[in-house]
C-alpha cells in the first residue's frame, strides 16, 4: 500500500503514460450557475488563468464567487493523456493535474488578486498532494497565459515564500509553466459544489497572508 500510494506521488514517464482518445469526452454545455455557454470564447477586453490546487471541486467554487470572474470550468492539464477521462487522471498515469480554468474581467479583478486567492486557498509546499489527497493530479501549479502572466506569478512567488517559512512551512513546490492544453473534465465535476452542497472538499490554506492582491 505505501509502495503504491508513493508511485502514485511520482510523475509517470510520458513513454508509459496512458494513450487517452482522439476525440473530447462529454461535458456539461452550460455552467450550473450563471448558464453561460461552459466552452464560451474569451470575451473582447476579458482575460483568462488557469490554477491547480488540489480537488478541483473546491478550488473552483473559491473562484466562482469572485466579483469579475465571468466563467470557471474544470479539467485536466499539465500531462501526457489527451482527452483523459477522471478514472485514468486518479491513475495517476496520465501525468494531468485537476486544474480550474478561470475568465474573468481585469477591470473588476486583476491577476494579482487572483494569484492571492491562489496562494491563501490552499498549501503550496505538499508535492504532490494536497491534505489527505495525495497523486500527482493534486500539485500545486500556477499555469500562465503571456509573460505578464508569468512574471507577476513567479514574483508572487517569491513574495510570499518568506512568509510561509515563517510560519513553519517548507519551500513551495508549486510549478509555474506556461498553460498547457486544457482538457474539460466531465457534466458532473463541473461546479461540482452548487449541485452537492454536502459534497467533499479537502481544500484548506495555511492561514498565512499573501502580500499581493488587494481587492479580494
Amino acid at each position: 500500500m505505501f509502495n503504491a500510494s508513493r508511485k502514485k506521488q511520482e510523475m509517470v514517464d510520458r513513454a508509459e503514460a496512458l494513450v487517452g482518445r482522439a476525440d473530447p469526452i462529454p461535458t456539461a454545455q452550460t455552467h450550473f450557475i450563471n448558464g453561460r455557454p461552459l466552452k464560451s470564447e474569451v470575451p473582447q477586453g476579458m482575460a483568462e488563468a488557469m490554477f491547480g490546487m488540489g480537488c478541483f471541486w473546491g478550488v473552483e467554487r473559491m473562484f466562482w464567487k469572485l466579483d469579475g470572474v465571468w466563467l470557471t470550468m474544470v479539467g485536466y492539464a499539465g500531462g501526457y493523456t489527451p482527452n483523459p477521462t477522471y478514472q485514468e487522471v486518479c491513475t495517476g498515469k496520465t501525468g494531468h493535474n485537476e486544474v480550474v480554468r478561470v475568465i474573468y474581467d481585469p477591470a473588476v479583478i486583476s491577476y494579482g488578486d487572483l494569484l492571492r486567492v491562489f496562494w491563501e486557498g490552499h498549501d503550496p509546499t505538499q508535492g504532490m498532494r494536497q491534505g489527505n489527497d495525495m497523486g500527482t493530479q493534486y500539485r500545486s501549479g500556477i499555469y500562465f497565459y503571456g509573460p505578464l502572466q508569468q512574471q507577476e506569478a513567479q514574483n508572487s512567488g517569491h513574495d510570499f515564500a518568506p512568509r510561509l517559512l515563517d510560519a513553519g512551512y517548507g519551500a513551495i513546490t508549486t510549478e509555474i509553466i506556461p498553460a498547457p492544453t486544457f482538457f474539460f473534465a466531465e457534466d458532473y465535476h463541473q461546479q461540482y459544489l452548487a449541485k452537492n452542497p454536502s459534497g467533499y472538499c479537502g481544500i484548506g490554506g495555511t492561514g498565512v497572508t499573501c502580500p499581493i492582491g488587494t481587492r479580494v
